[in-house]
């Protein structure tokens, strides 16, 4: 009786995952096929089998034949994808750190329930619930499984503070903590507004408007938008973000698919910067909803897009959960910009060739010189107003290329960045010199200023790293030393502040960002070369 019980369950699971129309043409024929033989491994198979584990393996195997794009997503992994999209979590609300087998709280986030009872940045946490967690290897996954939970249940946790002997004890009760996909936004100059987006969440449109809203009322009448490693998310958002740019009634995208019929989304009336100047920064991890943003704003020419060639996904995703609380995201439909362009890759070659089609680019010398980029005639299109040549296929071709800055990144950089021993040492730095930083700095402005990464801290960075068996020679040193001052200020910033006054530090040496200061600066001679071509 159970083993029919487990063939039955085999054939409502496979049944769940397509379309109710579906179920008529294929049910008597593949399904069916596929549900019987399922039935008869756990019937009359030798041995004892996993029968979740084997409907899963199917379901994974059959996805990786459709598209790169096309996942299964496990029942205990839904929540954890989901909550950066949602634009919340349930916890305690705080940033941390594990250094040396201890959990340094990097700062508590503004308004959550850690701030509210007295956690403060710099705390070392000790204790989760009565266990010690100090000491004892703890990982960010061990960390993150104690602290999480559902919004008004209670934690207590015992803290370590600097210059306080006895261990202090504090009951916090969880709540909702928002995850904000703006990084940063702030004036570059009295007219230039800057705004990066690390994500297409569900509170993306209304962070972006609440931002430029506050930077136009201090005078902003242009504005940088960075795309750059914002991987997507939500396409009606993206839709959404792109309608704050664009007159009314302008095509944004559109989709369409075998089993989808066409539909298209227009720009309205409601946007908040249909004027003024717009540079949109993108590069290789620019993906997806960023692409539909970037590549209206193209097709339109409303502004310049200014790095290097998007990522190149065309492919739209939609959530099918299955009876257990899993899910698979598949592909159901193709995007196309205004001009209807398809920015989707090839992946016809299977999904490890895709993987790697990154790695392809950047050893072709695509990442350093524009001109090693060929794209064939048929990808060929013309934007609407101006009629430029745009191309689609393999992802959105910016109007000016800025290659990637390879001058300062030697492997000691590298090694420093991959095992964490630049966070680490900011980390030791901050605890040993808060008290001084704040108390010498009453501000961001007076920090970056006045703040200096001198040659005393670029010495013990160096020790630190020799220290945890990273060598370094004298060349590579100096090859890379302005670039450690550069994003050590930049840490030390993010730690004191936010991510907002890490960005206002470490983009003052960027290529991209600079050349859409020119571009914005000079918008006139630009917009005769890029966006009135023939």
């Amino acid at each position: 009786m159970m083993k029919k019980r487990i063939y039955y369950i085999y054939i409502t699971l496979f049944l769940l995952v397509l379309p109710f129309q579906l179920f008529s043409q294929y049910l008597t024929e593949d399904i069916f096929k596929f549900s019987r033989a399922l039935g008869y491994i756990s019937s009359y198979y030798v041995d004892s089998v996993n029968s979740e584990k084997i409907v899963e393996d199917a379901i994974v195997n059959i996805l990786k034949d459709l598209d790169p794009h096309s996942v299964y997503i496990p029942a205990d992994e839904v929540k954890e994808m989901n909550e950066p999209l949602e634009g919340n979590f349930e916890g305690i609300g705080i940033q941390f750190n594990i250094l040396e087998d201890t959990i340094y709280v990097i700062s508590p986030i503004s308004g959550g329930p850690s701030e509210k009872v007295g956690i403060r940045a710099g705390d070392r946490i000790v204790e989760i619930d009565g266990e010690n967690v100090a000491g004892v290897d703890i990982s960010t996954t061990g960390v993150r499984d104690r602290l999480l939970g559902e919004k008004g249940t209670k934690v207590h946790v015992g803290i370590k503070r600097k210059g306080v002997s006895e261990i202090l004890y504090f009951t916090i009760i969880r709540d909702k903590i928002p995850i904000y996909s703006v990084d940063a936004a702030y004036l570059v100059d009295q007219e230039i507004a800057y705004i990066k987006i690390n994500r297409f969440a569900m509170t993306t449109v209304d962070e972006f408007k609440e931002k430029i809203t506050a930077l136009k009322k201090q005078g902003a009448n242009s504005i940088i938008l960075d795309l750059r490693g914002n991987g997507g998310g939500y396409l009606d958002k993206a839709v959404e973000l792109a309608d704050q740019f664009l007159e009314k009634d302008k095509l944004i995208v559109y989709t369409k698919g075998l089993k989808v019929p066409r539909m298209e989304n227009f720009s309205t009336s409601n946007g908040i910067f249909k004027e003024g100047k717009v540079v949109i920064l993108i590069d290789e991890g620019s993906a997806s909803a960023s692409e539909i943003v970037s590549g209206a704003i193209q097709d339109w020419d409303r502004g310049i897009i200014i790095g290097r060639r998007s990522f190149g996904k065309g492919l739209v995703q939609k959530p099918m959960y299955l009876p257990d609380g899993s899910m698979i995201r598949l592909t159901v439909a193709r995007y196309y910009t205004p001009t209807g362009r398809l920015i989707q890759k090839p992946y016809e070659n299977g999904s490890e060739e895709y993987a790697k089609e990154l790695l392809n680019r950047f050893e072709h010398g695509e990442f350093v010189n524009k001109d090693s980029i060929n794209l064939p005639d048929s990808l060929k299109y013309y934007t609407l107003k101006n009629k430029r040549l745009v191309y689609g296929g393999g992802g959105i071709m910016p109007d000016i290329f800025v290659p990637l800055d390879t001058t300062s990144v030697t492997d000691y950089y590298s090694k420093m960045v991959r095992q964490g021993l630049l966070n680490s040492f900011v980390l030791e730095y901050i605890d040993k010199n808060r008290k001084k930083l704040k108390s010498t700095y009453n501000d961001f402005q007076a920090f970056n200023n006045k703040f200096k990464v001198d040659e005393r801290i670029l010495k013990e960075l160096r020790e630190y790293g020799k220290k945890h068996n990273v060598e370094v020679t004298d060349e590579e040193y100096e090859n890379s030393k302005e670039n450690f001052s550069l994003i050590v200020k930049g840490l030390i910033a993010r730690d004191l502040w936010d991510m907002n006054e890490y960005f206002q530090i470490v983009n003052t040496r960027d290529k991209g960002f600079n050349k859409a200061v020119e571009v914005i600066k000079e918008w006139d001679k630009y917009q005769k070369q890029v966006l009135t071509l023939p």
